[in-house]
């Protein structure tokens, strides 16, 4: 592509003028790739390539033909003729609108997809921090938002890695799928190139980086709709992994917290508040990108060998779809840079329930002597008929009698030490922190 791969933004690569000039460079590369096979003079290539250049052929006048045609391709091989001179005559030789059209966006989507990857390498490596510096550290593991067991807060963040890395592998498929070259003429079949359309198919889909396609037609919306759904399943993600921070920072909780600038200010009525601030981008902007999976699905029941309704539709939910994973992705990795941890609040509310979170570790204790459902039982009726102080249920169970018969109160006492019961926790963090970043290396590399 004829556009600096630094200093792109969502705004810049989508922009109307780097999609012009996508074309542009298809329109270069399609007459290059001619002139190699001796279908069109290699002078002329060389001519359509040197006036293959938006500046050249003018921005405003290409906008001013394009309100008069209603036919953006047309428009722009008209002007690019122009500006090439003699050489004019060989411009578009064969091919149609939505050869030019589809190829261009496949090549925008590759570049952002190559940024989106850039950033998420960052924040995985953010992940893997956080992974590392807490693999020993406290906290509670909830089920149903109940407390269920005792875990550390760096087995939680693995979690959210391995997640990552299966969104990950579907990103690889969707891009794998859709990085393929749509160039057949008006239906597909190549009938304008004669006994040369497989050979143009094959060295343009090279020159260009992208894999063949058997049919090279129009109606390939499936591969655009998958790769929007892929970008939907990784805004699932991202979502479920702020979610949960977002629920940790609740006053009640306290487990994390962003790390916000001196002066922010969270109401104009309300001066005690200061609210978090990324994390909201990142749920507001998670559930969009979401949404669109169901407009890309209809993408793809087009007619026949191709249908401008759909198309539309589809440019549309490419437009607003790609930008967005890319904004995302940029917003995820600013919040994970401000999320710190609160290991004391973490071990507080691990405690909190008085050692009934490490109850399963007192009953498989138990389980040897009195079988495993007897010793759930003779737990659970222990605390039915203590409740008078649900805060201290070690030293409940430890004065129980009938517990007392099978172990020494300070055997259970032990037991429902939340900190000695945290199962693989370590290690799986460690073992995180490594995939972490391993992904994040061939995520920097795309």
């Amino acid at each position: 592509m004829n556009v600096p791969a630094q200093g792109l933004t969502p705004l810049t690569l989508f922009s109307r003028e780097t999609l012009w000039q996508s074309w542009l460079d298809i329109e270069a590369a399609l007459a290059e790739t001619q002139a190699e096979l001796g279908i069109i003079p290699e002078w002329a290539a060389k001519d359509i390539r040197a006036a293959a250049v938006l500046e050249q052929i003018g921005v405003e006048a290409l906008e001013t033909d394009i309100r008069r045609t209603m036919a953006p391709v047309l428009s722009l091989t008209r002007l690019l003729g122009k500006a090439a001179g003699e050489a004019g005559n060989y411009v578009h030789w064969g091919a149609t609108t939505q050869n030019v059209m589809q190829t261009g966006r496949i090549l925008l989507i590759r570049e952002a997809d190559r940024a989106i990857r850039r950033v998420l390498s960052g924040a995985l490596d953010r992940l893997a921090e956080l992974a590392s510096k807490n693999a020993d550290t406290l906290t509670v593991g909830r089920t149903n938002r109940q407390h269920a067991l005792p875990i550390t807060f760096g087995f939680k963040v693995a979690g959210w890695i391995e997640e990552m890395a299966r969104a990950a592998e579907r990103l690889d498929g969707g891009g794998k799928r859709l990085f393929a070259l749509p160039f057949g003429g008006a239906v597909g079949a190549m009938h304008a190139f004669g006994n040369e359309g497989r050979e143009i198919n094959r060295r343009l889909a090279a020159r260009l980086n992208l894999r063949e396609l058997l049919v090279p037609g129009r109606a390939i919306n499936d591969l655009f709709a998958d790769y929007v759904v892929q970008l939907s399943l990784l805004a699932m993600t991202l979502e479920r992994i702020a979610s949960e921070l977002y629920l940790l920072m609740t006053q009640e909780i306290g487990e994390v917290f962003e790390t916000l600038d001196a002066g922010t200010v969270g109401s104009s009525t309300m001066p005690h508040k200061v609210n978090p601030k990324f994390v909201v981008k990142v749920l507001a902007e998670s559930a969009e990108l979401r949404g669109l999976a169901g407009t890309a699905l209809e993408t793809g029941r087009s007619s026949h060998e191709g249908d401008a309704a759909a198309n539309q539709l589809l440019s549309s939910v490419l437009d607003r779809a790609v930008p967005l994973a890319w904004t995302l992705a940029e917003n995820f990795d600013r919040l994970l840079s401000r999320v710190a941890v609160n290991a004391e609040r973490m071990a507080k509310n691990a405690r909190m329930s008085g050692g009934a979170i490490a109850t399963e570790k007192l009953m498989m204790l138990l389980a040897p002597k009195t079988g495993r459902a007897a010793a759930h039982d003779l737990i659970h009726h222990a605390l039915d008929g203590h409740r008078q102080d649900p805060d201290d249920v070690a030293g409940t169970l430890a004065s129980d009698e009938t517990l007392r018969a099978h172990m020494e109160p300070g055997g259970i006492c032990a037991a429902l030490d939340p900190a000695g019961y945290c199962g693989d926790s370590v290690r799986i963090a460690r073992e995180a922190v490594e995939m972490a970043r391993r992904l994040s290396r061939e995520f920097a590399s795309a």
